[in-house]
């Protein structure tokens, strides 16, 4: 194994980029990239070359795409980004690399990417491209200087006047609607609005920041505060390490104000039709007080998120109980319930949570297992993906570097983590096991992260629901057990147990059935799946790109994947804007 300690890394680098920059400007054969890439090499482009998202594996079968696109984004001057994390030696899905931040320049502007270079089997010493990814940072824009006078007009608009009108929309159509206040719409309203194009945000709810604040009273997010910066506006320091839902709604009002986004609250999506002939949208919006307002956007941004419409299961006899029956996106507060007898369907996050909550306010909780969960402690386990943002790149280089793996060796890497996990967790684990919960690890053992990423669900991480389970506080039975169900509950092992209240946390319907209902069949037919793996193009599918359907895009996901993946989609928008 070769010593890394006693190689000049910056200088490997260096001469990897001469290399690469005679590749592509000057129609160097395959041979050549031989010579630097390995045979299973990747190389992922965020929008920088392609105009695209999308991964491309093995040289041989990439080669001729890499130089085509090279010369079409007129690609050049590849080198170390001497104001980034210098290149160093890492360890990335079980394989030490040289990984080094590099920038570039394409026509439309300037670029970065991530680097990964390993040991060639044949002369140990001689350095090749494992992985590469090619980002666009910067596009350049001809920002309009603000007007800035010493004399002051008593009588003109103040800042709130000219806010206020411009919010409106009373003299022009917005050329971005998106759809949803969440992180989703704030992150790509934010990047919209720095490339100075109009947008306006649209919100159901009578505050912004309720679709996290309506949430059940004890909710806070399960990954740490570090990762989770909004766009251009990072939390104070003094943050806690666990945002609970009510600080991060009020931060989402904070956050619209400072950085003077247009939102209409109380404004339900209704419909929407692509007009081909004006190449704009007729949306149709209904305000609070039931007035329908018609919009023309030249485009429309989803952003309501994978959890949008509940899911009520379909189940044989459920109607047979006339107790309550409510899903968890509508539970409040375990406070309404004590004494109670509460059957809770399902073993994710939700269904934790919830029964945590019931058990913690004095109910008597009963959850129903329908398919096997993955478990996870929230620390030190699932916060192992993270373990980036802790090695001390700042926020923007780690940011870099979490999209730069391309989805086989982001597979490896969950897959690793995942071991890891399951030794740290084996005692809980084990007793989880002997208590008859089923668990389970994700497809071929790649963890939660890739759970939510293909199903948005599936998995918990565990602030102490797990240890009420394991010690039988909160009971456990599955589903398949359960013979009927009866007025009063239901029937288990020729028994009756009686229930006030089912809850249902049963997960979310897709995407696709939300773009059926607002789009009509055809749009939602030439758009296709939405969310989890495209395997040709490795990359979600129609997330954060241009679909099928012209001007309708999507975006969703964690507070980190909406940061991170808003500033591509606007620099996409920006380009179609332009032709």
């Amino acid at each position: 194994m070769l010593d890394f300690n006693n190689i000049d890394i910056e200088n490997i680098a260096r001469n990897w980029f001469t290399d690469f920059n005679d590749l592509i400007s000057s129609n160097q054969s395959l041979e050549h990239a031989l010579n630097i890439f390995h045979e299973d090499s990747h190389w992922r482009d965020l929008v920088s070359l392609t105009g695209d998202i999308i991964t491309f594996s093995e040289i041989k079968s990439f080669y001729n795409d890499l130089i085509k696109f090279s010369h079409i984004s007129q690609a050049k001057n590849f080198k170390i980004d001497q104001n980034r994390t210098p290149p160093r030696e890492v360890m990335r899905a079980g394989e030490n690399v040289i990984e080094i931040i590099f920038s570039f320049k394409v026509s439309k502007g300037l670029g970065e990417g991530v680097l990964r270079l390993r040991p060639s089997s044949e002369e140990p010493k001689k350095f090749k491209c494992w992985s590469i990814s090619t980002s666009l940072r910067d596009i350049e824009i001809k920002n309009k200087k603000e007007k800035i006078s010493s004399v002051r007009d008593f009588k003109a608009p103040n800042w709130l006047d000219i806010r206020n009108f411009e919010s409106s929309y009373s003299d022009r159509e917005p050329t971005v609607l998106v759809v949803g206040c969440g992180q989703a719409g704030l992150s790509i309203a934010s990047r919209l609005k720095q490339l100075n194009i109009d947008t306006l945000v649209i919100d159901k709810h009578e505050r912004i920041g309720d679709n996290w604040r309506k949430r059940y009273h004890s909710l806070t997010l399960h990954n740490q505060t570090q990762v989770n910066h909004l766009p251009y506006m990072p939390f104070p320091k003094t943050w806690p390490t666990y945002i609970p839902k009510d600080k991060l709604a009020g931060w989402f009002e904070y956050y619209v104000e400072s950085l003077e986004l247009n939102v209409w609250k109380n404004t339900e999506f209704i419909s929407a039709e692509f007009l081909d002939d004006k190449e704009n949208w007729n949306v149709k919006v209904k305000k609070s007080n039931g007035d329908i307002k018609q919009l023309k956007p030249k485009h429309i941004i989803m952003a309501i998120g994978v959890s949008s419409i509940p899911q009520m299961p379909k189940i044989d006899g459920i109607e047979n109980f006339h107790g309550e029956k409510v899903h968890s996106g509508f539970f409040k507060s375990g406070k309404l319930y004590e004494n109670k007898n509460v059957l809770v369907f399902g073993t994710g996050t939700s269904a934790h949570d919830v029964s945590q909550d019931l058990y913690s306010n004095g109910a008597n909780v009963t959850m129903v297992q329908r398919s096997p969960t993955m478990i996870v402690n929230l620390e030190p386990s699932a916060q192992l993906p993270y373990e980036l943002y802790q090695e001390g790149p700042s926020t923007e280089d780690c940011d870099l570097i979490a999209i730069s793996s391309p989805l086989s060796v982001l597979k490896k890497t969950h897959q690793l983590l995942t071991q890891k996990s399951k030794k740290i967790d084996y005692e809980l684990l084990k007793k989880l096991e002997e208590i008859g919960l089923r668990l389970d690890y994700g497809e071929d053992g790649t963890g939660w992260q890739f759970k939510y990423l293909t199903r948005g669900g599936g998995y918990y991480f565990n602030v102490g629901a797990s240890n009420l389970i394991a010690d039988k506080k909160i009971k456990l039975i599955q589903f398949s057990d359960i013979e009927k169900f009866n007025s009063d509950g239901i029937q288990l092992n020729s028994e009756n147990y009686s229930f006030d209240s089912f809850v249902f946390a049963t997960g979310y319907k897709g995407q696709e059935f939300m773009v059926e209902k607002l789009f009509g069949k055809r749009v939602a037919s030439k758009v296709g799946k939405i969310w989890n793996f495209d395997i040709k193009k490795q990359e979600l599918n129609n997330m954060f790109v241009k679909t099928k359907q012209k001007g309708l895009w999507f975006i969703a996901g964690s507070l980190a994947q909406c940061r991170i993946f808003s500033k591509y989609l606007s620099y996409q928008i920006l380009d179609d804007l332009k032709k």
